[in-house]
């Protein structure tokens, strides 16, 4: 029997996350099975359970994935002036329309984060290292002068993800938003900071 490359093996995981993905956004966790994600993926469910012991396993990798993503677009040597934009960028991405399966799939992590211990602990480190991120630049940028000494910089990197994960959750619900009027109100707030 042939070797199989672990190149090969790593686009095989991914088309079988991919798949997935799929499914988790249009049915949910619960309603999804593994058959479910075998079928959606052309392949066999041993060969889904070769790679993921459960559906558990597959959600958790999903998770980690998806934060290891959103992890990029923040710089740990970055300043204040730097991260604004990213951060509003960051906001408006939401609005790609080829964001909202993601966005879907995002939310319920979060939810299953609640059940799942092992998902709960990819989901806090997914936003605790940005947090602690945003919050050593907010700590630099108080010791230069360019933001208020008196605000809790750990708070405040609290505050900015609310705002993150408040948008997603309603994005993911409600198709008529207005996302650049949000951006902008973001925006407009972050200004007050930093004026």
């Amino acid at each position: 029997m042939p070797k199989v490359s672990e190149e090969h093996r790593r686009a095989r995981r991914q088309e079988i996350l991919g798949a997935a993905a799929r499914c988790f956004a249009r049915a949910g966790f619960h309603r999804t099975t593994i058959q479910d994600i075998a079928v959606e993926s052309g392949l066999s469910p041993g060969l889904v359970y070769r790679y993921f012991a459960d559906k558990d396993a597959v959600i958790t990798a999903i998770a980690a994935q998806w934060h290891e993503d959103q992890a990029g677009l923040l710089r740990a040597d970055g300043a204040v002036g730097d991260l604004v934009p990213g951060y509003l960028d960051l906001l408006r991405s939401l609005a790609a329309p080829a964001e909202r399966e993601r966005v879907r799939l995002g939310v319920q992590i979060w939810a299953e984060a609640l059940r799942a211990p092992e998902v709960e602990a990819v989901a806090r480190a997914g936003v605790d290292a940005p947090r602690e991120v945003v919050a050593r630049l907010v700590r630099v940028a108080q010791d230069r002068g360019e933001l208020p000494a008196g605000l809790p910089p750990d708070g405040l990197a609290r505050v900015f993800i609310a705002i993150y994960q408040g948008l997603a959750l309603q994005t993911a619900w409600d198709a008529g938003l207005d996302n650049d009027a949000y951006v902008r109100a973001v925006e407009g707030l972050v200004s007050l900071l930093t004026s």
